[in-house]
């Protein structure tokens, strides 16, 4: 049994020496057994004596009764849950989102508004300013920091080419089709597209050119990640004259 002269605390359970489990018996057992040695008469003038039999006194009147002691004993199951530690700060996540650009904005840039809408973020909607400067190579991206509940983390925001009826895309080049006469194409000459930004490119268009044949015009294609433009690559497309006469 343990002296309650040196675990005299909180749990009135300690304060008998008993344990959770103990019967009303045992209780009423230690109490007396307690009461009758520390009682201030066998302990004159002794402060300590006095104030464990006040604990004493108080751990039986609460162990005794069932209904107090069913609430102790609540209080001590939920006193004893671990209390959840906070999660150690996780190394924040970067977002990767892409946007699509139409051709001339990688020319001339553009002014745009990224929105984050992340449920676990308590204020709400995030929403930062992006702005894309002229002569942005396909590809590039823009590392956006987040704040708030999110500070450390990062939108990374990669400028893709919208699809274009004129043009295909590949890296930084342009592909189209440039459409001639079968006279042309067995004469040669020059022809004249538009180009990426809306200007007007000559294309030299060589005798007897083949069908399918693919035309490098250099430095008109889409701004690389370097300085400088890629190619423009047009390829010529006709249809043979097919005459039929009937035979003599």
């Amino acid at each position: 049994m343990v002296c309650p002269l040196q675990r005299c605390g909180p749990n009135h359970y300690a304060t008998l020496g008993l344990d959770h489990l103990c019967s009303t018996e045992q209780i009423r057992a230690a109490y007396r057994t307690l009461a009758k040695k520390h009682h201030p008469d066998l302990n004159p003038n002794s402060a300590a004596a006095q104030a464990c039999t006040q604990e004493i006194n108080a751990a039986y009147e609460i162990l005794s009764d069932p209904e107090q002691r069913h609430a102790y004993d609540g209080s001590l199951k939920a006193e004893a849950k671990p209390v959840p530690r906070p999660r150690a700060s996780q190394r924040p996540q970067n977002i990767l989102q892409d946007v699509q650009l139409r051709i001339e904005e990688f020319f001339r840039g553009a002014t745009l508004e990224v929105r984050v809408n992340d449920p676990g973020n308590p204020d709400g909607p995030e929403v930062y300013p992006l702005e894309v400067p002229p002569a942005t190579a396909p590809g590039a991206r823009f590392r956006i920091r987040r704040g708030g509940a999110f500070s450390g983390g990062h939108v990374l925001v990669r400028a893709r080419v919208r699809p274009d009826f004129r043009f295909k895309m590949r890296g930084s080049d342009l592909r189209c089709d440039l459409r001639i006469a079968p006279r042309r194409a067995a004469q040669g000459g020059s022809e004249s597209i538009r180009g990426a930004t809306g200007n007007c490119v000559r294309v030299q268009i060589p005798p007897g050119v083949a069908r399918g044949e693919v035309i490098r015009i250099e430095g008109e294609g889409l701004p690389r990640p370097r300085g400088g433009r890629g190619d423009l690559l047009v390829r010529v497309v006709y249809a043979p004259e097919v005459r039929i006469t009937r035979a003599k």
